[in-house]
């Protein structure tokens, strides 16, 4: 059966990259095939018609989601109307599930096919979400084996596609070429001097509680470290203009630290460590096999409510994957500059520690290479033509397959 119709919505840059890999997959499958709703730069150069900015639904944490929450519903309920009128094939959110599970409820309840790509943390947290979400999908698609055991023994349809980002970063890559590509080649004296990717989050409120105080443990680094050279790659044309303001408060730094637009990729392949803010960018340091630590500060409020709602050991990907502790996590107070400095500073001087890690992180790489995104066009293609969804993972590995679970 032909897909000639999907509506898309995404809600941040994480989600603009996973469904415009989805969009390409769709497309060689179905030449024709149209897209609308909701998405950012690489969804609509593959073509979607975005009814609005992406920006409009990149809000974070709980307290910041409460203001804005009057204009997330106006944007919801248009949505609605606009999905009703145009009546796709399949309607699919990308992630942001606080806010695509209650457009896909409505959705379905209105006689739409519906489907979530990314699973929201609902196995670490609050489990009893899981009833909502069978209300609300046709489908749950997710990047993780344990997600997908997890949705079976609650009896939701369910396909494990394996990462869209583990698909694009290669196996093996070089050091030293992404530090020519950069600029950022050696010392004078030919020798090769440590490197730092600083990643302090693509969001305007990540930079505001994390940018100047990883400004200021990149600052103790450097004055402990002479040789150490530090990259910043900053995510969008607005947090460079922050990052620039911020970096303008620390004199020290110039000379030491380069700012370069996007790039973040390279900018971890090419460090030595990298220091970030959890999320997608956590699990891109770990497909590009570096060493990392994490850090991470929000409102005091957020965080309050936080600490009562998770139930979870771990918040970074690659510790959750693991179900190990692989990378340093430092949250709220925990983050501070000396921290941060000491942990890296650490981290920096045990070369077989991190090469070991590097070697840990591939193998883990290597097992989350599943072609997600033509998995993920496969399972919605079943979706919209009433067959089941394809296999999952195999039955010998404990987790979820094919007919496990009735649609």
């Amino acid at each position: 059966m032909t897909v000639r119709r999907v509506y898309l919505v995404a809600g941040e840059l994480s989600g603009d990259l996973l469904g415009a890999g989805l969009m390409r997959a769709l497309k060689a499958r179905h030449p024709g095939i149209e897209f609308r709703g909701i998405g950012g730069p690489r969804m609509i150069e593959e073509g979607i018609d975005s009814r609005f900015p992406l920006e409009t639904l990149s809000v974070m944490g709980l307290v910041e989601v409460l203001k804005h929450l009057p204009g997330l519903v106006r944007v919801r309920r248009a949505l609605r109307r606009d999905a009703l009128a145009w009546q796709p094939d399949i309607m699919v959110g990308i992630d942001a599930p606080d806010f695509n599970l209650g457009l896909e409820r409505q959705l379905r309840e209105a006689g739409l096919t519906t489907a979530h790509y990314v699973s929201p943390s609902v196995w670490a947290w609050r489990q009893g979400r899981v009833k909502g979400i069978s209300r609300a999908v046709d489908a749950m698609l997710t990047f993780l084996p344990f997600e997908a055991a997890f949705y079976a023994r609650h009896r939701v349809p369910v396909a494990f596609v394996g990462h869209p980002l583990a698909d694009e970063l290669p196996l093996s890559n070089d050091r030293e070429a992404a530090r020519r590509a950069l600029g950022l080649a050696g010392r004078d004296d030919g020798a090769t001097a440590p490197l730092l990717a600083v990643l302090p989050g693509s969001r305007a409120n990540e930079i505001r509680f994390l940018g100047e105080t990883f400004l200021a443990a990149v600052e103790r680094l450097c004055r402990e470290r002479p040789a150490l050279s530090v990259v910043i790659p900053a995510a969008t044309p607005a947090r460079r203009s922050e990052l620039e303001a911020l970096l303008a408060a620390h004199p020290a730094l110039q000379g030491r630290v380069t700012l370069i637009d996007g790039q973040s990729r390279e900018a971890m392949v090419a460090s030595d460590a990298v220091l970030l803010a959890s999320g997608t960018a956590a699990l891109e340091a770990m497909l590009c096999h570096r060493a990392m630590l994490v850090a991470y500060r929000m409102a005091p409020a957020t965080h309050w409510l936080a600490k009562r709602l998770v139930r979870t050991e771990w918040i970074s990907l690659p510790n959750l994957i693991a179900r190990e502790t692989l990378v340093p996590e430092l949250i709220q107070e925990a983050a501070s500059p000396e921290a941060i400095a000491d942990r890296l500073g650490e981290m920096l001087d045990d070369e077989a520690g991190r090469k070991a890690l590097e070697v840990r992180f591939a193998e883990m790489h290597a097992g989350l290479q599943r072609d997600a995104s033509r998995r993920a066009s496969e399972a919605l293609e079943a979706l919209v033509s009433g067959r089941a969804l394809p296999a999952s993972v195999s039955p010998e590995a404990g987790e979820v397959a094919a007919g496990e679970v009735e649609r």
